[in-house]
């Protein structure tokens, strides 16, 4: 049954990308005929369900613009403010790219939802046949409780929404190792060490290792480095250690953990070997890849998420937001840096707007202008327009505007994607930044991607001296005149018994090799001491899983956590300025 449903799943998606155009014309004349009627759109189309009226007069907004009729809802408003159906609630973003949480309003689509899930497991049992008839998945999973607004409407995580599914609650025993008690512990730590203890308890029957991002992979593999004797103890003896207080985790471990000496044994070889290269595949020998998100800022976490594979692949799925499932992955075996995701035509009307005409790029082994260079090429008064979904043309990069069924009307997602070809007529696209993260001084602005693939260049001096680089961010400091950037980096040394120190010398070179990275803009204000010399600090193990708790504790779920490439906020300053061990700069300029 499973097998015809997955089939069946691939044959829907062969259809949805064939068609793609009239797929979209019909997505947007239903949500048209739905909701034309509503206070918001009927100031634009006057009652009128005209789909060129609407790419006429309805404008491109941002989740600012928005953001007024949503929070009216929220506080109690008819939800027709938007949309003619009630809403079931609303998702809740992270607020970790750079800004503050959204509220998304959220309606039933689970029909959405379950062909969602089928297209981007069919795509997985294509490349590794059928995986749960061989055993479980090790997956972290972390959700955060609801907030009531006014309203009455709750907000959640989109995560939280999944893990509270009955579908999903249905299957969980049989395909995943995690009780649902440690998903829903309110305490991350706990529920972190828990989801752990299940499974290296059950370590032989997991096929698939993951998270939704590669932060929180790593995440466990720190808590796995920090606690594997406590957690072979607990194996050992058949009693989970008494700082686990939360009962609902107890009661759930106490129903798989029995006195196991043999296993603990197998689980301490393993442990204590000098170095943790592989770590993953030799605990779970079974697996067959580690299921995360790996690309835009996520890549930063590949080489370490590689260094502990053991070879396992790294397989980004799908490409989601809070406000549209946008796309999936139909190559998963495709390194990070070539993943491209098709975009699923019935899930929202897309809309591209161009960004230019050559696309920044983020890896230092493909070419292309930077970003800052290739404002400067349309800085003209010329108005572009988005094109729809088949229009788009591979090379170009696109920032991403959705209309939902939910009340978002040719929204800005924030998100700048290359078109790289088309599955059928349906277009792919890699991810390449996020439009709204930028470093910036004066005039000169520095994107995510610019930065990303300056940090790529200069960490490769590292690595032949065994550091790996496990999180970074960054500021601009204004403090003082002239500015200048810092970047915080936090170093791994890959063999435990490695003595060796940080070699000053080399750091200083790193510095150089960003700044030598960076775009035209940033050299030219180097050159006039318009900004000052470019910082590295690094700082001590740990500092980024500090960061996480923090914002973990603000509200975040860890299963969503992206650490922010860009700093704005005190107290964040504060923590990564508290871990700070040396600093490193050039005042040498070497272009």
């Amino acid at each position: 049954m499973a097998t015809e449903r997955h089939q069946a799943g691939l044959e829907i998606f062969e259809y949805l990308t064939t068609n793609a155009h009239q797929i979209q014309e019909q997505v947007l004349e239903e949500i048209l005929n739905r909701n034309a009627r509503t206070e918001y759109l009927r100031g634009f189309l006057n009652g009128q369900c005209d789909k060129q009226l609407f790419k006429k007069n309805v404008p491109i907004i941002t989740y600012q613009d928005v953001e007024p009729y949503i929070n009216r809802i929220a506080n109690g408003e008819p939800s027709d403010i938007l949309l003619a159906e009630p809403l079931t609630g609303f998702y809740r973003s992270t607020g970790t790219s750079g800004g503050q949480p959204k509220l998304i309003p959220s309606i039933d689509e689970e029909d959405k939802l379950v062909l969602r899930d089928t297209l981007i497991e069919s795509v997985i049992r294509k490349h590794f046949g059928d995986l749960d008839k061989a055993g479980k998945r090790m997956e972290l999973m972390f959700a955060k409780p609801e907030i009531e607004t006014p309203s009455g409407l709750m907000a959640r995580t989109a995560t939280t929404v999944l893990f509270k599914r009955s579908s999903f609650i249905n299957i969980l025993p049989k395909l995943y190792t995690s009780p649902i008690e440690t998903i829903f512990c309110l305490d991350t730590n706990q529920s972190m060490y828990c989801q752990l203890l299940a499974g290296l308890i059950q370590r032989d029957e997991v096929v698939r290792i993951g998270s939704i991002f590669a932060s929180a992979v790593l995440r466990a593999i720190k808590c796995l480095e920090d606690r594997w004797k406590e957690l072979c103890s607990n194996i050992k003896t058949g009693h989970v250690s008494d700082w686990i207080t939360d009962s609902g985790c107890r009661n759930a471990l106490s129903l798989i953990l029995k006195p196991n000496p043999d296993l603990a044994d197998s689980i301490e070889n393993i442990c204590g070997c000098e170095s943790w290269e592989g770590i993953i595949k030799k605990l779970w020998p079974k697996a067959k890849y580690i299921g995360a998100i790996t690309t835009g800022f996520m890549s930063q976490y590949t080489a370490a998420l590689e260094f502990y594979s053991g070879g396992l692949p790294l397989v980004s799925s799908f490409y989601v937001c809070s406000e549209a499932m946008c796309g999936i992955n139909l190559e998963p075996l495709k390194r990070h840096a070539d993943v491209s995701y098709t975009i699923v035509p019935n899930m929202a009307y897309f809309e591209f707007l161009p960004v230019k005409k050559d696309c920044p790029t983020i890896f230092p082994d493909q070419v292309g202008v930077s970003h800052q260079e290739s404002k400067e090429m349309k800085s003209n008064n010329e108005v572009i327009e988005p094109v729809d979904l088949v229009n788009v043309e591979p090379g170009q990069c696109y920032e991403l505007i959705v209309t939902t069924s939910a009340g978002l009307y040719r929204y800005k997602i924030g998100d700048i994607l290359m078109a790289t070809g088309f599955h059928n007529n349906a277009p792919q696209f890699q991810f390449v930044e996020r439009q709204n993260v930028i470093l910036s001084i004066d005039a000169e602005k520095t994107s995510e991607a610019d930065l990303l693939r300056a940090v790529t260049k200069a960490k490769a001096l590292l690595d032949p001296l065994g550091f790996l680089l496990t999180g970074y961010s960054s500021y601009a400091d204004t403090s003082s005149t002239p500015g200048y950037y810092v970047l915080f980096w936090e170093l791994k040394r890959k063999e435990s018994n490695d003595t060796k120190e940080l070699d000053p010398k080399i750091m200083v070179e790193c510095c150089s090799r960003m700044e030598e990275s960076l775009n035209y803009t940033y050299k030219v204000y180097r050159k006039e001491n318009t900004i000052a010399p470019l910082e590295i600090r690094v700082v001590k193990e740990g500092t980024f899983d500090a960061l996480m708790d923090y914002y973990v504790s603000q509200g975040v779920s860890m299963s969503q956590y992206k650490a922010p490439s860009c700093i704005k906020s005190k107290e964040v300053m504060k923590i990564l300025d508290s871990g700070v061990i040396g600093k490193f700069s050039n005042p040498e300029i070497r272009f």
